[in-house]
């Protein structure tokens, strides 16, 4: 009984080593990151759509989707073929957003359905700053 009790600990910790520690991000550093996003993203209550959508409630979301923007056709079909915001998609597209993209839609064998370019050109390169800014966005849930 106790060769199981340690197989399963033993399991459930490797599970947790591999698993993305996107948790580990701080959002009072990701508040300081997000004055980089602000240009054309707005967040919080009276947040409105910008250059960019507004991000309340976008982990989660599903691409192109926001109330009231008008996104590229790009974003719309990547989101049209399955691509939900997680905080593990977000981390990956931020540094190249329309790289992301087309690689999403040709992964998923929809390469027929790379049209133009996303409008975001800002692209963030630091994993740390990357992974602050998610857990800043996340607590604005909607």
């Amino acid at each position: 009984m106790n060769l199981f009790k340690v197989a399963g600990a033993a399991a459930l910790i490797g599970f947790a080593l591999s698993t993305p520690a996107l948790a580990d991000g701080d959002a009072a550093a990701g508040e300081k990151v997000f004055k980089k996003c602000a240009a054309c993203h707005k967040v919080g209550e009276g947040a409105k759509n910008a250059v960019g959508p507004i991000l309340n409630g976008i982990v989660g979301r599903a691409a192109g989707t926001g109330a009231d923007f008008k996104y590229s056709q790009l974003n719309q079909n990547a989101g049209a073929a399955g691509l939900i915001w997680t905080e593990e998609n977000i981390l990956a597209y931020l540094p190249d957003p329309n790289g992301f993209l087309k690689k999403f839609l040709t992964d998923g064998g929809k390469a027929d359905q790379i049209v133009g370019a996303t409008k975001m050109t800002f692209k963030l390169a630091d994993e740390t700053e990357r992974k602050n800014v998610i857990a800043y966005l996340k607590t604005f849930a909607k």
